[in-house]
């Protein structure tokens, strides 16, 4: 799938998902900003505009970071607001700041990221692209918080195609379930790592609605299972 000369910027760069799909952007042609709130390691990303230190909860840091990122790469075409996180708690054992925690990584910096960028991006052939979960649809026990605030991102997702779309700009979500990332290996290591849904994959769904064989795709939330 190729994005030759196609300027995209991606949050949470630093992370497995991130990173992957940093890596595949670069390979299809893309020019590449990577966000993250880490710094990042010499030699990450090479090929990438490396922008770290980014707190993306923050709107004035988001646009500052969006900016430099349209500087840097002479503007913007695409959008991936991969930036987020997960944690398990029981809402009778937990607290309410889990509930803030996760409203803040996974749908307040998507909401900046996304308000810092639209100036940029609204365009013919613009393009967003959101990492929602499938867990969104049906939460699990001790998955309440999470995913409350990636049902958020869906909601995003849905609100902001409709905005936009006289303006030729698509804003669609995948929604993975169990992503093959050594944390997730870690924490289930009991599990069939082949049924989850590697990085690399996913980033290959992400490039297609980045394409300009997606320019009739928006509003959609495209679930991505693998065999969970």
């Amino acid at each position: 799938m190729s994005l030759s000369g196609k300027r995209v910027a991606i949050t949470g760069s630093g992370g497995s998902l991130g990173s992957a799909m940093v890596r595949e952007a670069l390979k299809s042609g893309a020019r590449v900003a990577a966000l993250d709130r880490s710094e990042f390691s010499p030699g990450a990303a090479e090929g990438a505009v490396l922008l770290g230190g980014i707190d993306l909860t923050k709107p004035e840091d988001s646009q500052r970071a969006l900016a430099a990122a349209a500087e840097r790469l002479g503007g913007l075409d695409a959008l991936v607001n991969i930036a987020g996180g997960f944690k398990w708690e029981k809402i009778a054992s937990g607290g309410i700041e889990v509930w803030d925690q996760m409203y803040a990584i996974n749908l307040r910096t998507a909401v900046n990221a996304t308000r810092a960028a639209l100036p940029f991006l609204t365009h013919e052939g613009g393009r967003i692209v959101n990492v929602g979960s499938l867990a969104a649809a049906h939460a699990g026990a001790g998955m309440g918080a999470y995913a409350a605030s990636k049902s958020g991102v869906a909601r995003l997702t849905e609100a902001l195609a409709e905005e936009l779309k006289d303006q030729g700009v698509t804003v669609n979500a995948v929604l993975p379930s169990i992503i093959d990332t050594p944390a997730n290996r870690k924490d289930m290591p009991n599990a069939d790592f082949t049924r989850w849904v590697r990085p690399e994959a996913l980033a290959g769904v992400i490039l297609f609605l980045l394409s300009d064989a997606a320019s009739v795709v928006t509003g959609a939330l495209i679930p991505v299972a693998g065999r969970v």
